[in-house]
């Protein structure tokens, strides 16, 4: 009697299901790539349209695609042309941070998602995830980099103004027809979207509790979870603050349109430099000509006023730069406090409890330390523009600079040290708190014995 099976052989089983597991990684991948490119780009879209340059004259697609490349901290290159007559110097490194942060989380929740159900995870299926989201996300930089460019002409007499130069070639430079534009560097934009995207994983990676991770990393999951999870509260703590001070801005200060374009382009490049201020740190920096910065103005008049000591033409922007212009900026120092205090305390309690407070402090100390050497150069903002007539001069009307750069090292080591005396101090608050891994004993009676008689 010959016996029929209706199975496949194994051979054909074992190779479909590799085959169905790179299929369904693949599009797993492009869900989360497709999905983070897209919050991205709702975010920019508003902030821009808020900003108006829903009216620049056939660009805002270009503009666009550029605040996206420059959100994952690709490189845009500004550039002018005004014919013999005149020479220009342009210069922009600036990331819109609210695209950014946007763009991570999404990015970095849909990569985890899949996960979420899973006991284990292989190390070849975790790098397989991730190498697939990195590619995706590298065709797609480079596509939107292609669409980041554009030249805008601009017009330059007819306009009242104070400054002779301009009076004097105005009428004469339009009719040659100047232009200033932008353009994407292709290779570095690919480089430091590989930088931004590999980050992004690893963060989402550290931050989730819930995720599994290979065996070989088990034994590091619950030194640097907690910390890591604390760290990522706290930058959306201020975040969270800063917005609702920019709401409360917007309905009683006027220019709505304004303050909202701060907050869907750059609210994290103000409430992360208002966290490094308040625990003590500094930023350097100028502000000259027509452009400013989409700061608030105290910040805007720190940077006009000049400093001095060695850098006379840099400010200093620090606690007591801040203060001087507004003493309500005092106010930074206890809110970094509460809010550092808080997720020290966070930190503390989703940690083992055979974690000693001093292991806590010192792991929360270098948490804080790493985390503020990533946020702190990232609000980085160096922008310049010049337009110089016949080599006599620049106009002064077109040309100026901004510059607000991190005192990076400062502002760690402060974060080391309010992380080591804040980290100390929340792991005592929170050894009075029932945490994970801690068995109550049970009550003993008058005479010292336990249930039952035990001693």
């Amino acid at each position: 009697m010959v016996t029929v099976s209706s199975r496949p052989p194994t051979s054909t089983r074992t190779a479909a299901a590799p085959a169905g597991l790179f299929a369904r990684i693949a599009l797993q991948a492009l869900v989360a790539v497709v999905a983070g490119y897209l919050a991205m780009g709702v975010v920019a879209a508003l902030g821009l349209w808020a900003a108006g340059a829903a009216d620049l004259p056939g660009g805002f697609t270009a503009v666009l695609a550029a605040v996206v490349v420059m959100a994952t901290g690709g490189k845009v290159e500004l550039s002018g042309d005004a014919g013999a007559l005149a020479g220009t110097q342009a210069q922009l490194t600036a990331m819109p941070l609210t695209v950014t942060l946007v763009g991570a989380l999404v990015t970095g929740y849909c990569f985890l998602r899949p996960l979420r159900h899973h006991a284990v995870t292989g190390a070849r299926e975790l790098l397989l995830r991730a190498g697939a989201v990195v590619v995706l996300w590298l065709v797609a930089l480079a596509g939107l980099s292609a669409l980041a460019r554009h030249d805008f002409r601009i017009t330059l007499g007819g306009q009242e103004t104070e400054d002779p130069l301009m009076d004097l070639f105005g009428d004469l430079l339009d009719s040659v027809n100047p232009t200033v534009g932008f353009r994407t560097d292709l290779g570095p934009t690919l480089f430091y979207g590989l930088l931004w995207i590999l980050g992004v994983l690893l963060v989402a990676l550290l931050v989730s509790r819930g995720t599994p991770l290979p065996s070989r990393l088990v034994r590091y999951q619950e030194p640097v979870r907690p910390a890591a999870h604390a760290m990522l509260l706290l930058l959306l703590a201020y975040v969270l603050v800063g917005l609702l001070v920019g709401l409360v801005v917007a309905a009683t200060k006027g220019h709505p349109a304004d303050t909202f374009a701060v907050l869907l382009l750059g609210l994290p490049n103000v409430t992360w430099l208002a966290l490094g201020v308040g625990i003590g740190g500094s930023w350097e920096g100028r502000a000259e000509g027509p452009f400013g910065l989409p700061v608030p103005q105290v910040l805007d008049a720190v940077l006009r006023g000049g400093g001095g000591g060695e850098r006379p033409d840099l400010s200093t922007v620090d606690l007591s730069s801040l203060a001087a212009q507004d003493g309500r900026a005092w106010w930074l120092l206890p809110v970094a406090a509460v809010l550092v205090l808080a997720a020290a305390f966070a930190a503390a309690v989703r940690s083992p409890a055979r974690t000693r407070p001093w292991q806590h402090s010192l792991r929360f100390g270098v948490a804080f330390a790493l985390t503020m050497l990533v946020a702190a150069p990232v609000t980085l903002v160096e922008a310049r523009f010049g337009l110089s007539v016949l080599g006599i001069g620049e106009l002064d009307s077109l040309g100026g600079q901004v510059l607000l750069r991190p005192h990076v090292w400062v502002i760690a080591g402060f974060a080391l040290l309010w992380g080591l005396v804040l980290g100390l101090l929340g792991g005592l608050l929170a050894s009075r708190v029932h945490r994970k891994g801690e068995v109550e004993r049970p009550a003993r009676d008058k005479d010292g014995a336990g249930p039952s008689g035990t001693p």
